[in-house]
């Protein structure tokens, strides 16, 4: 009766999950530039027009991912018939998968009460809602993270290679996915440094790192393929980072560190709090983590617990600003660690209501935050494609060109729809010289005069014609020919 009582609840928990992923998705969805980008990207690889070997570049520095995030995505565009929210269906339900494989995971390596509150905690966390809910790279790295750890957990244990194998992997996905995965590396590096020590199987240890490493550059090579073709040009722009100081701050560190804890307990726990009650909180839960790991000897826990940690003092070490999407690696690892801090509390109702108490204060102050149950869709997916279908009674020859005014808005998702309908669209960077130029103004502007290099690069402007559509004005302008 127990069992069966157990696995209802775990269906119900993943039917939620489900849900909270799911419901209303293309009205919620978002849309935007990267959205619109990706979203091109993957239409031409379905289309077998073109096989990207660079993913999405960097907001700083023009440091270039893999492109692994484009093929895991690609064959869901094709479920909706090009429609874009295939795509953010992708991801729900890859993210919707990576809870339940986490579920078992913990419940393999833990035990099943831990695995339970963990299943709740990431089922109801605003955060991974929030990522699963739309198509970009960052939103997967959670579970990736989270795979990440266990394969290089399961390596160590039992030294099967193919443990090594899947680690290698999945370390090239997550890096593929942000370059914050990165962080990885301190915890891992730790962790296999301590189990080299106190094991007397080295050689199986360092042997074993072979296929990771084979594996790894294997799924990286066609960035680093990328990189010998272009005299490593990603490599140079990712170590100019660091030389030029592009990410550094000019705040002290101790001031970025205590964002940085802050930042996390809201967006993990959707509590806002004070940077000094934020740290109390921090130090109170390093102090009960070396209580568990004394108590539980759980390496498993140690990697997981040191990957929260460390994540937290090393994105402290950038300058950047502290959004959700980039404490992804360390959300996964967070809710373990507080999972499994029950262990220290003497089995009977304390634990049972502690339990409790947790997964009610956590299920209250994030179902607040589900914007999606009761506001208004933003529909974005339709927003779009309502401005790109704007154009089509205008243009008349083609290729054409198409520019934002200010620069800093994007147009390609607006590029994507057109695109589909078969336009052709010249690329911002395309020297050729387009039949026709579509200027879009989000504010006031002067479409012939604005010193954008494909405005003044087009010859002979001659305004022929303007229209407006939402909150955008949109001026057609041709060569002049008298």
């Amino acid at each position: 009766m127990y069992k069966r009582l157990t696995y209802i609840t775990i269906l119900i928990l993943i039917g939620i999950a489900a849900f909270l992923r799911l419901y209303d998705l293309s009205g919620f969805i978002t849309f935007l530039g990267d959205q619109g980008r990706d979203a091109m990207i993957v239409k031409r690889i379905v289309t077998l027009e073109h096989f990207p070997s660079i993913g999405a570049p960097s907001s700083v520095g023009m440091v270039y991912l893999g492109p692994f995030y484009y093929y895991l995505i690609a064959p869901f565009i094709l479920l909706t018939n090009f429609n874009p929210v295939g795509l953010a269906y992708g991801v729900a339900i890859m993210s919707i998968v990576g809870v339940v494989l986490s579920y078992f995971v913990v419940k393999k390596v833990i035990d099943e009460q831990t695995a339970f509150q963990f299943l709740v905690l990431s089922v109801s966390s605003t955060a991974l809602i929030k990522l699963s809910r739309f198509s970009w790279n960052p939103n997967l790295l959670p579970i990736f993270s989270f795979l990440t750890l266990f394969f290089f957990y399961e390596w160590l244990k039992n030294k099967k290679r193919y443990m090594s194998l899947l680690f290698g992997a999945f370390l090239s996905f997550s890096i593929q996915l942000h370059y914050l995965a990165l962080f990885l590396f301190l915890p891992l590096v730790t962790v296999y440094a301590i189990t080299f020590f106190q094991e007397k199987k080295n050689r199986m240890l360092l042997t074993g790192l072979i296929p990771a490493l084979l594996s790894f550059t294997f799924f990286s090579s066609p960035l680093i393929l990328f990189d010998l073709r272009h005299q490593f040009l990603n490599s140079r722009n990712f170590i100019a980072l660091f030389t030029e100081g592009k990410v550094e701050s000019s705040t002290p560190y101790f001031s970025r560190l205590l964002e940085t804890i802050q930042q996390f307990f809201f967006h993990s726990l959707q509590v806002s709090m004070s940077e000094q009650f934020a740290v109390i909180l921090f130090v109170i839960l390093a102090g009960l983590f070396v209580l568990l790991i004394k108590k539980s000897r759980s390496t498993f826990l140690l990697l997981h617990g040191l990957t929260f940690t460390s994540f937290i003092f090393c994105f402290a070490l950038l300058e950047s600003a502290r959004h959700l999407h980039y404490y992804g690696p360390a959300y996964l690892s967070f809710y373990l660690v507080v999972s499994a801090l029950v262990f220290l509390i003497p089995k009977g109702y304390i634990r049972y209501g502690t339990l409790a108490i947790i997964i009610t204060i956590f299920v209250f102050f994030n179902a607040r935050e589900y914007a999606f149950l009761w506001s208004e869709p933003n529909n974005q997916i339709e927003y779009a494609k309502n401005i790109a279908d704007s154009f089509k009674p205008h243009i008349s020859a083609q290729p054409i060109q198409i520019v934002t005014i200010p620069f800093t808005e994007s147009d390609s998702h607006y590029r994507y729809f057109m695109e589909v309908d078969g336009y052709d669209i010249l690329a911002h960077d395309s020297p050729e010289q387009a039949a026709e130029l579509f200027v879009m103004c989000f504010t006031k502007c002067n479409p012939t005069g604005d010193p954008q290099w494909q405005i003044a690069a087009f010859a002979d402007k001659k305004l022929v014609d303007s229209w407006e559509v939402s909150n955008v004005t949109i001026y057609k302008i041709i060569h002049n020919k008298l």
